[in-house]
């Protein structure tokens, strides 16, 4: 698709990250380049994933938080930084203030995952709860360092903060001198502006594809405008990417240097993070998970070899239960049936022999008896089972049709 590309703005340059690199040495890991079997076959073209998710604090944020810290001066940093985030930024604010000697205040919001304020905390910041969206949080950070002259750290829309984002895209050329592809997430941008900076300097052939949720994505509208544009209400379990509207910064580079952007779906999400543990061992958060359930949803359009960067690691264990299911069932390997028998002594336990012979594995089981929408001799049962893939989940319907039993959409 082509986009109308924003003007040309001077803010980050490979020199930059190539500063930001040597700034990073000794602080940030050089992360795991892991190659994927599965995804190469599916592509047909070398996959490579570069793993961020294995990076320090879960997550690329430290590399761009610690880089802007970094360059305070020293009344900056004798104030204090403060920052908001639901999760990765605060982490990465939290270390790199650590090593660096700086006290950190971070705004979160009530419903954060507990993880991950305990990790924040754990990190080093005074963690401070407020709000229960990320835009309440952001604009309580914001009066709190007009209050208090902390300064603010934004999670993308800064110089600096690109840069060391950017240092991933030297690692990926250092890695894999070969590349013709990279894929990366993007919320506001900061991650793909930075590789892209790095990368087109020295390899302008280089294809750099972005990926937005569905339900979040604010750069396709923004590029075809020209100019950012807010949307309203985003919507997507992959929270690391779900920002409103990208930052002004990035955009300018998005805009010149990212050669396309793509939407992926809640389903794609969650298939392609349980691809991640599945195939490659590696627990990847659904933002973290955009570039592979890009390859998943149109493999053959991405020349190889292929980078996919996992981004992040940094997900919530309750959420990951309900991604997991989530993804089972989009490969037809989970299925909700409800269905009406008749409630008479012995009946379930015929049902649940019927489902025994086309192999399908029950893992929980609702029976009502008493609802004003069933008759005088109905029972209605809700079944969770586990099965095969799509076909089989086709099999066990119709096998329950065949033995009598009303299925309920």
């Amino acid at each position: 698709m082509n986009y109308r590309k924003a003007p040309s703005l001077p803010s980050v340059t490979l020199d930059d990250v190539r500063g930001a690199q040597k700034m990073l040495s000794g602080v940030a890991r050089v992360t795991a380049m892991e190659g994927s079997r599965y995804l190469t076959q599916l592509v047909d073209a070398p996959v490579h994933l570069k793993c961020e998710n294995l990076q320090r604090t879960g997550s690329f944020k430290l590399r761009g938080a610690y880089v802007r810290i970094a360059g305070l001066l020293p009344e900056e940093r004798a104030a204090g930084v403060v920052a908001a985030s639901a999760g990765n930024h605060a982490q990465g604010v939290a270390l790199a203030s650590s090593l660096l000697g700086v006290h950190s205040t971070v705004f979160m919001p009530k419903g954060a995952p507990l993880p991950k304020i305990s990790a924040t905390r754990d990190y080093g910041a005074e963690v401070r709860l407020h709000g229960h969206v990320v835009d309440e949080t952001l604009a309580a950070a914001q009066e709190y360092a007009a209050e208090t002259g902390a300064v603010f750290i934004h999670p993308f829309d800064h110089p600096d903060v690109i840069a060391g984002q950017g240092t991933v895209g030297l690692e990926i050329l250092e890695q894999c001198p070969e590349v013709r592809t990279i894929v990366a997430g993007m919320g506001g941008g900061g991650l793909v502006a930075g590789v892209a900076v790095a990368v087109k300097a020295l390899r302008p052939e280089v294809r750099i594809v972005g990926v937005q949720a569905a339900g979040s994505a604010a750069y396709p509208p923004s590029l075809a405008a020209g100019r950012p544009v807010s949307i309203e209400n985003p919507a997507t379990m992959a929270d690391g990417i779900k920002v409103g509207r990208p930052g002004d910064v990035p955009f300018a580079l998005v805009g010149n240097l990212v050669d396309e952007v793509r939407t992926v779906s809640e389903d794609e999400l969650s298939t392609a993070l349980l691809l991640c543990l599945e195939r490659a061992k590696l627990v990847v958060e659904p933002a973290g998970a955009s570039p592979v359930a890009a390859l998943l949803s149109d493999p053959g359009a991405f020349g190889g070899p292929v980078v996919a960067v996992l981004s992040g690691g940094n997900v919530d264990p309750v959420l990951m239960q309900r991604v997991l299911r989530h993804g089972m069932a989009a490969q037809g390997r989970y299925l909700a049936v409800r269905l009406r028998l008749t409630d008479r002594p012995g009946a379930l336990a015929t049902l649940l022999g019927a489902l025994s012979v086309v192999d399908a594995n029950v893992l929980d089981v609702s029976h009502v008896r008493t609802d004003p929408r069933l008759g005088l001799t109905e029972a209605e049962v809700e079944l969770h089972l586990e099965t095969k893939g799509p076909a089989h989940c086709v099999e066990v319907g119709e096998a329950l049709r065949k033995a009598g039993y009303t299925v309920i959409d």
